[in-house]
Parts: structure tokens; sequence; C-alpha cells
């Protein structure tokens, strides 16, 4: 049974009533509290205090206080006048128990409605965070659409200025291979006008004798007139052999048609850059003897890509690449570095410059030429540039016609260019 607490203290001014309930070991957590508008209760085992209350109060304003064992209540009144007790007096027993159970069911009624506008309002939290997030991703998807097209037509126009390299080179080269053929052309015609000249000289020279012979033959009677004759006529020049040698000449054109002054300036500077730039880098001046051979260091860069370590490989690449930029292999493989950390611009640049010391294209670097294509044209299918991906990999094909991936992943490129399937 309960124990029904009794000695309470109350006040109160016209709007407000002030109520102290002692209750012992009272602690907020362990302390029931129910109050309505008429209704006041304190459960705190096995103490309970109960007060059906003089007039109607406004629960919601109403406050109350745990401290020290006490238990004050702050109630605010609805009208503003003055009670004469605290609890009704005049109430039986079956009053007072309509009186809670109505109290009860006001407060589940007001539990329930609570409830049905806390859960109306988590929905529209929940319908705006969800709006919020699905423009935030309309956004990020617009965001990252636009950074596609920007690296899209970023990469076709380095591939159209790399084009238009390749026609400039293409064109040089087939200006210097005419220009290597009318020299031919022209060493020939003089090598043959000197057969010539030479043959004429010989003829000449057999129909004076043959001249000299029938005169000599005629005039037997009249010696006076063949010494005169003969004195009349020049001696035969006899044939010899001049010996020529060529100068060496670093530029393929010819010496008459060059600017020999110009070219061995540009030589001289050409050296002087390059012991400049040997002398400026400190990485070349710490290296050992071994390091400065550019074979050494591609063994080197390939023993760490075979280790999974490319950024070391890359910087052993670019070591020899900076004493010989003439080798195509480092290029080659500084693409494959390129490629496994996804610098895909990079590993274009480095393919095609590659292919470009690749040139003219002959049987023993196929397999080179091959893997510049491959790469390459991995790298434009990774920039979604298919196009572009699909020449290289035909490119390749055309090198190696049996190979059964090549044949494979062209299809797909093919298919994806056609939107027949999604993209690889």
């Amino acid at each position: 049974m309960p124990v029904l607490v009794k000695d309470y203290t109350w006040s109160q001014t016209e709007s407000l009533v002030y109520i102290t309930v002692p209750l012992k070991g009272v602690k907020p957590g362990k302390t029931d509290i129910f109050c309505t508008e008429d209704y006041l209760k304190v459960n705190f085992p096995p103490f309970l205090f109960e007060v059906i209350l003089h007039a109607p109060i406004d629960d919601t304003k109403s406050s109350a206080k745990i401290r020290n064992g006490v238990v004050t209540f702050t109630l605010c009144k609805k009208e503003m006048i003055v009670w004469e007790s605290l609890a009704i007096v005049k109430a039986d027993k079956e009053r007072k128990q309509q009186i809670r159970e109505n109290a009860i069911v006001k407060a589940q009624e007001k539990a329930k409605a609570e409830a049905e506008a806390k859960a109306v309002k988590k929905r529209e939290n929940e319908k705006y965070a969800l709006e919020v997030m699905m423009q935030m991703e309309e956004e990020g998807r617009k965001r990252i659409e636009d950074l596609k097209e920007q690296e899209r037509k970023k990469a076709t126009e380095e591939l159209e200025k790399w084009k238009e390299h390749q026609k400039q080179i293409e064109k040089e080269q087939k200006n210097e291979r005419e220009e290597l053929y009318v020299e031919r052309l022209q060493i020939e015609g003089e090598k043959k006008r000197k057969e010539a000249v030479k043959t004429c000289k010989k003829s000449v020279t057999g129909s004076q004798k043959e001249r000299v012979t029938n005169r000599k033959e005629r005039n037997t009677s009249n010696i006076f007139s063949e010494k005169q004759e003969a004195e009349a006529l020049p001696a035969p020049r006899s044939g010899s052999s001049i010996k020529i040698q060529f100068t060496p000449r670093v530029f393929p054109t010819a010496l008459r048609e060059s600017r020999v002054a110009e070219e061995e300036e540009w030589l001289q500077k050409q050296a002087e850059a390059r012991r400049a730039m040997n002398a400026d880098v400190p990485e070349l001046k710490d290296l050992k003897e071994e390091e400065k051979n550019p074979d050494w260091l591609k063994e080197k860069g390939n023993k760490l890509f075979a280790t999974g370590n490319y950024l070391a490989a890359i910087n052993a690449y670019n070591l020899a690449i900076q004493l010989n930029r003439r080798l195509p292999t480092l290029y080659l493989n500084r693409a494959a570095c390129h490629l496994k950390l996804r610098n895909l611009h990079k590993t274009i640049e480095d393919s095609s410059k590659a292919l470009e010391l690749l040139m003219p294209p002959v049987l023993n670097n196929a397999d080179s030429r091959l893997k510049a294509h491959v790469r390459r044209g991995t790298a434009f299918c990774e920039l979604e540039l298919y196009v572009e991906g699909l020449q290289d990999y035909e490119a390749a094909l055309k090198i190696d016609p049996n190979n059964t991936g090549l044949q494979r992943d062209s299809e797909k490129i093919r298919n994806v260019i056609q939107g027949t399937v999604l993209e690889p």
C-alpha cells in the first residue's frame, strides 16, 4: 500500500499557486509526476501525493522542481481569482474517481495528438531533407558532367594539336626524303656526265691518233711536211683519276644548299645547352658514375615497376630521359607507369613521343609500336574518347592481326561508340 503524503504546504497569488511536497530521498529519475488542468499526482514509491485542484490550471505553463528531498510545483491559474482551498472540499469518492479517469483520458488524447503532430513534423523534416539531398546530388551530378565535358574538350584540343604536330613532322620528313632523292639524282647525273666526258675524251684522242697515222702514210715522201704537221698537232693528254673525299656532315642537306656558319653555330649552342642542363640539375651532380648510364637507369625503373613502386620508377625514367632523350623505350615505360597511376594525359604524351621516335616503322620496332598504341588507346578510352582509342587499337591490330585480345577489346570499343552496350 502506498503512503499518502498529507504534510504538504501551499500558497497562492491571483495568477499562481505554489505547492511544496516533502518526499524523503526523492530523485528526478525515479519520480512519476502526472498533471492535468484539474488533477495533480506525484508517485515516488512508497509515497503518493495526489490532489484534485479547486479550479483549472494551464498545465502547459506549469512546472515542477525536485531538489533536497522536496518537490515544488508552480501552477498557472486559468482565471485570476483567489482559491478558497487547494483541493475540492465537497467531492465524494465517485466524483473523485471520475475526475481521475477524465484526467487520464485527456492526458492520453493529448499524448496522442502530440505524437501525431510529432510524426507529421518528422515526415515533413524527412521530406525536406530528401529534397535537399536530391538537389545536392543533382548539383553534384551537374558539376561532374561539367568537369567531364571540360576534360573531354581539353583532351580533344590536345589531340588536335598532336595531330597537327604529327602532320607537320610527316611533312618535314617528306620534304627531307624529296631533298635526299633530288640530291641523289644530282649525284647520279654528275657521275654520268663525268663518264660521258671521259668517254668523249677517249674517242677524241683515238681519232687524233688515227688522223696522224693516215697523214704519215700519205706523206712518206715529204719529211719536212710530216714534221711540220706533227709539230702543229698537240700531244694527247694522259688519262688519270682524281680522288674525291666528302666532309662528314651532321645535317642531311647538301653542302651547296646549306649555310655552314649558321649550322656550326647551332651545333655549338646545342652542345652548350646540354652541358648547362647537366650542370644545373642537382640530381645529375649527385649521381654515381654507373647511375649516369641511361640503360642502367632503365633497368632500375623496370625493377621498380615490377614491384609496384610506380612513382620511383617514373623518377628513374626521368633521369634517364634527361641523359638521353632519343630512347623510345624510356618514354614507353614511363607511359606504362602513368597509366597505372591514372595520369592519362601524360600517358598519351609519352606514348606519342615513343611513336615519334619509333619512326620509320620497321619489323624490329613492331613490338614497341604495338605497346605504345595499346597504352595510348587505353588512356583515350579512360577519358571517354572512344573514337581516338579505337584508332589506336586498330593501328595495333595492323601490327599484330592475330591477337585475339586486341580483337576483343576493339570490338567492345566499337560497340560503345555505336551505343549497343554499356561503357566498359
